[in-house]
């Protein structure tokens, strides 16, 4: 459990969203009393736009242990995300009165005070005592007694997006600046511009030493720098060596002409008298305060000689040693090029199929137990020692689809039949998941490929019958329908795009507009999407 939670910290840090689901969600199945791993999973759920189950794994967090504030945090979080500001006020006030010093929850009550003021300050029509402030005032007094006018304010209390196209109402203006304390009237007199301050002086950075005034001994080096930089850039290394040995010889506090030797071995393929030459430069470095930028290009210089020489382990050590002393995009990219392929090294030597036949047979007993987390534990063993075997993929999604977890379920038939498109299996599962999630119409294309391979599959058919009577006679309500929808990881990428929103919003207000954005096939894959999860209907 302890090693599934690491790995899924991991995956969340890097960003990884769906592997920490998968990660916590194996280590739940093994220890599903786990506070840490629901509130953990709530995480994961919210950095992935999935705030109805990051709220569902909050809430399970808090009934485990009701005493721990990071759980309170969790919900509040995912109910701030779901628009729900005051029960996420309620939630970090609750969480409060079980761990009133929780700087965490002190500071997200802050917030969302602020959130809640500056969302009335938004609508100043909606303020609670908006009759008895207009009541106050002998401007808007009179105004009250007119019926017209408190159907304005109704009508500006729950639709302020209207406000901009009633300000030509005198009757607006005069209750704004009651309600703002403005003399909005007053307002329009233009006000002398208030003159710029005066521009800082620049800082400049004091200007290098010249030449003349440098010692005797300074000079000389750089002279013989000078010349080694000529032949290096001539591929002269032979003579660059030489100037710059006696550029060191004239002044050997100077990191830079040790570093340029170096270079010149880089250059001749000599890496170990490369690496000597840089760690003898940022000695001398270190003991005479140069610039950290030179100690880092230094090591950085020793990380490419490792990873020249294809020891990425090495480089790896290097470029990060560089990138403490000074954080350069040419070495960061050159650190993950290493690590990557460290990664995948590993991952290639960990490959061992008859490792992962012994695994999957383990998973196949289990399965045949109903030990569904056993199972799913060692599938994914039999699974890095055997990344292509399309039937593992295959086996792990019966188990996630055993344990509810419909998305896991699906994304491992999706590298099933990516790795092998004529295995049945592939569809079957993911049709069976899809059913499950009551998307009948997906399942139905599923079935259906299935059906394309082999006509006479019986789970196939039966499969297929049973979606389409479902499909049927199906009658969600409106908010089954939402939140079975955006759950979907597609349909919450398309509800956030912006411009999508807008051409739903231009279908509603306008339905001939439909016919001309179906003419774009990426906009009309995304209202068929839509239109398939239920969300949106064609009449």
């Amino acid at each position: 459990v302890s090693q599934l939670k690491d790995q899924g910290n991991k995956a969340l840090s890097a960003g990884n969203i769906d592997e920490a689901v998968r990660c916590y969600t194996e280590a739940l199945a093994l220890d599903p009393s786990n506070h840490v791993l629901f509130s953990n999973r709530s995480a994961a759920y919210a950095k992935k736009g999935d705030y109805d189950n990051a709220l569902k794994d909050a809430c399970q967090t808090i009934k485990i242990k009701p005493d721990w504030g990071k759980g309170y945090s969790r919900k509040a979080a995912a109910l701030e995300f779901l628009g729900k500001f005051e029960d996420a006020k309620a939630t970090y006030q609750e969480g409060l009165r079980q761990e009133p010093s929780n700087q965490q929850l002190k500071e997200g009550l802050q917030n969302i005070e602020a959130r809640l003021a500056e969302k009335k300050m938004m609508n100043p029509f909606a303020m609670p005592n908006l009759y008895e402030k207009l009541e106050a005032d002998p401007r808007t007094r009179a105004l009250l007694t007119d019926p017209s006018y408190r159907e304005l304010l109704e009508q500006l209390r729950t639709k302020p997006s209207e406000l901009g196209t009633r300000l030509q109402d005198p009757r607006v203006m005069t209750t704004l600046s009651v309600l703002l304390g403005l003399d909005l009237a007053g307002m329009e007199e233009d006000e002398e511009p208030t003159p710029p301050p005066p521009p800082k002086p620049k800082e400049t950075a004091p200007p290098p030493p010249k030449e003349e005034d440098l010692p005797e001994n300074k000079r000389l080096a750089l002279k013989e720098k000078e010349l080694g930089n000529e032949a290096y850039k001539k591929k002269d290394f032979a003579t660059a060596l030489k100037h710059y040995e006696e550029a060191c010889k004239h002044d050997p506090t100077n990191m830079t002409y040790l570093s340029n030797q170096a270079a010149v071995f880089f250059e001749k393929g000599e890496f170990d008298k490369c690496r000597e030459y840089c760690e003898k430069a940022i000695e001398v470095g270190r003991e005479n305060r140069e610039d950290y930028r030179q100690i880092a290009k230094a090591y950085a210089r020793i990380g490419n000689s490792y990873f020249k020489q294809e020891r990425y382990k090495e480089s790896i050590q290097y470029f990060n040693k560089s990138l403490t002393e000074h954080r350069t995009p040419e070495v960061l990219k050159k650190c993950q090029q290493a690590e990557k392929i460290v990664k995948e090294q590993e991952k290639l030597a960990y490959i061992d199929p008859d490792m992962a036949l012994e695994e999957k047979n383990k998973g196949n007993e289990a399965f045949q137990k109903g030990d569904y987390p056993l199972a799913m534990k060692h599938y994914t063993e039999a699974i890095k020692r055997n990344p292509n075997d399309a039937k593992l993929f295959s086996n792990r999604a019966a188990c996630y689809t055993k344990l509810l977890e419909f998305q896991l379920a699906l994304k491992d038939c999706e590298e099933c039949i990516k790795l092998d498109p004529t295995f049945i299996k592939g569809y079957t599962r993911r049709a069976a998941a899809l059913e499950a999630m009551k998307d009948f119409s997906k399942a139905m294309d599923a079935y259906q490929k299935a059906l394309e391979l082999d006509s006479n599959s019986k789970e196939a058919t039966e499969g297929l019958q049973r979606c389409m009577v479902s499909q049927a006679v199906r009658n969600d309500s409106p908010e089954e329908v939402k939140r079975r929808a955006m759950a979907d990881p597609e349909v919450q990428q398309i509800m956030s795009d912006p411009a999508m929103r807008m051409i739903l919003e231009q279908m509603q207000k306008d339905p001939q507009a439909l016919s001309d954005h179906l003419k774009n096939p990426v906009i009309a894959q995304k209202i068929q999407k839509l239109i398939d999860v239920g969300l949106i209907a064609i009449r």
